[in-house]
């Protein structure tokens, strides 16, 4: 049998399917080429992204020179559609995962449309990151024959028509789809101990799931403009929100790298709390509050306990043990290595983070959403952690792995943190301490105006005593601690444009060459970054610019209305994981500001 030599796609070129509970990234090219079973947090069983396809993946193609003529989602949702064009005919292929059966499995049909194709198939499965080979047999079904591959604790059921044979150490196959056939397979996970799962009903399946994320996407409050990006991006954070937890994840990838072969390469699939607290504003605009809710109660229940104790990121379950550590059997994507599982940065202190749960529990409050006898006491049990750790230096909103500082951007953040537990006593007459909060909060806007702020630059600067920026500030009027035309932002705004903006019109996050992060200079533009910038320049009449550069970013987005992480401008194509949660809230928000302060340019 012959194999593919094996080389992972570009990023842009992969599809995500979701369960809301772990998702699969997708190839053009048909390969199922990481997923994570049964969460998304949870050992890669296909792993090839970061390696080859010995770490394992599934492909489905058409076999010989085969086209893609049209791939895209079914509507509003996530389920995909592929169709192949190839010398004898055509094909169409549709992948999901369904949603609300609480099972883990990904569904692939394929259906012929003209002519008659030859199909292939190459399986190779890989329990825990690709280094647990599973005991695979074949057993009857009362449905034909299934695939059972079993390790240790996982295992994996593959049914259907053409199920693939055993070729050294992997398993292959190939068939033919002729006009007006249909033929399925479902890879299902489960617990090795239970019994094998019965056969899912494709059939009602893809209606259910049709289903679901049509009637999701039905409750979005329209935007006049970018209407599909926004909607996109909403779908994107809904995918990436576990449905039983609540909890946000970053992204459903690791170790995707900033820069291809460079070390900055990360694990993000954990649910931040400065990022989930983000999604919930986002989605907040546009009517989905029961949602914002659901990650409310995540949070408490992830964070109670010693506030002393709490962390920047949880586990999807809201566990806390994240350590750390590399897992040398991958290549890395591009050759980036290290490739990690955990994040080092659970461990540090982030001054910003609370203020931007705070910031997204107060809009939360303001729609008339009431606090309960748990969730305000946690509130203020966060803003005691505030008070314990008023002085104390950070890591800032970028996880700097360099020493600790006082930040602008986090004390500022500190600062929205008082402020709205001061609001919640003033404006909803919960109980606290008010007057110790206002007293912290004005002396922290004293304090950022007098160290933050250098006069003879005209600019914020990145931390105390530094004279470099960082594209954090542009939140400092996002969160009301001074107006976006205020003539300390005007200057800090134009500081970003001299020192960050790049050639190609997008920002970077901040001088990686000054070495504040620890690590080797040189990343590409955070995308997020800029789209706060076209934020910034719709809130000051700079309405032309704003629009050019969001139709820029809009225009970064694959053919599926994914984004990633950074985007490298030299190679025209995406960097870091995928999607990123950030870059589609950004978008959102960027959106969201452009529909309400800035009427479209003429022309």
């Amino acid at each position: 049998m012959w194999f593919s030599e094996f080389m992972a796609a570009p990023i842009e070129d992969y599809a995500l399917v979701s369960d809301l509970h772990t998702g699969a990234l997708i190839s053009r090219r048909g390969s199922i080429d990481w997923l994570c079973l049964p969460r998304f947090d949870s050992p890669s069983v296909f792993g090839a992204l970061l390696g080859s396809e010995d770490h394992g993946r599934w492909l489905l193609a058409p076999a010989g020179n085969a086209v893609v003529t049209r791939r895209s989602y079914l509507g509003a949702t996530f389920i995909l559609q592929t169709q192949w064009s190839t010398d004898t005919g055509s094909v169409l292929v549709t992948e999901f995962m369904p949603v609300g059966d609480r099972r883990a499995s990904i569904v692939r049909r394929v259906e012929g449309i003209s002519g008659t194709v030859l199909m292939r198939q190459e399986l190779e499965i890989r329990f825990n990151y690709g280094t647990v080979l599973p005991w695979m047999r074949r057993d009857p079904d009362p449905h034909g024959e299934r695939l059972l591959a079993i390790a240790g604790p996982n295992a994996l059921v593959l049914r259907g028509d053409n199920l693939p044979r055993a070729v050294d150490h992997r398993h292959a196959g190939r068939f033919h789809v002729a006009a007006g056939e249909r033929f399925d397979l479902e890879l299902t996970w489960y617990p090795s101990q239970l019994e094998v799962p019965a056969l899912t009903d494709v059939d009602g399946a893809l209606t259910s799931t049709t289903a679901y994320w049509q009637g999701w996407a039905a409750k979005c409050r329209p935007a006049p403009r970018y209407v599909d990006s926004v909607l996109r991006s909403l779908l994107v954070l809904r995918a990436l929100t576990h449905e039983s937890t609540g909890g946000i994840v970053a992204a459903p990838t690791t170790s995707l790298p900033e820069v291809a072969g460079g070390a900055r390469n990360w694990d993000y699939r954990y649910c931040w709390l400065r990022d989930a607290a983000l999604t919930l504003e986002a989605m907040l605009g546009h009517g989905y509050e029961e949602e914002a809710l659901q990650w409310r109660n995540w949070l408490l229940r992830a964070v109670a306990g010693d506030p002393d104790d709490l962390q920047i990121m949880y586990a999807v379950d809201g566990a806390r043990d994240l350590p750390e550590r590399l897992l040398p059997q991958f290549t890395g994507y591009a050759g980036s290595v290290p490739v990690r599982a955990g994040n080092g940065a659970v461990f540090q202190y982030q001054a910003d983070v609370v203020g931007e749960v705070m910031v997204a529990l107060a809009k939360l409050r303001d729609r008339g959403v009431p606090e309960d006898h748990f969730s305000w006491p946690l509130q203020r049990s966060l803003m005691t952690f505030l008070e314990r750790h008023l002085e104390e230096k950070d890591h800032g909103i970028w996880e700097m792995r360099g020493e600790p500082q006082h930040f602008t951007h986090s004390r500022v953040m500190m600062w929205a943190a008082f402020d709205r537990a001061a609001a919640a006593v003033r404006k909803h007459g919960l109980e606290g301490p008010v007057e110790l909060w206002e007293g912290l909060r004005d002396g922290l806007r004293e304090e950022v105006l007098g160290r933050g702020f250098d006069r003879n630059l005209n600019s914020f600067t990145q931390y105390y005593g530094s004279t470099e920026v960082d594209a954090a500030l542009l939140q400092l009027p996002q969160v009301g601690f001074l107006p976006y035309d205020d003539e300390r932002m005007l200057g800090t705004v134009a500081r970003l444009e001299k020192d960050l903006l790049t050639g190609s019109g997008l920002l970077l996050r901040y001088a990686t060459g000054s070495g504040v992060d620890g690590l080797e200079p040189g990343e590409n533009p955070f995308l997020a970054c800029s789209f706060w910038l076209v934020e910034q320049y719709a809130a000051t009449g700079r309405d032309t610019e704003a629009y050019k550069l969001m139709d820029q970013l809009v225009g970064y987005c694959n053919e599926l209305g994914l984004l990633s992480e950074e985007y490298d401008p030299v190679n025209a194509t995406m960097a870091g994981n995928f999607p990123q949660a950030f870059s589609h809230l950004a978008l959102v928000r960027a959106a969201d500001a452009l529909n309400s302060t800035a009427p479209l340019p003429d022309g």
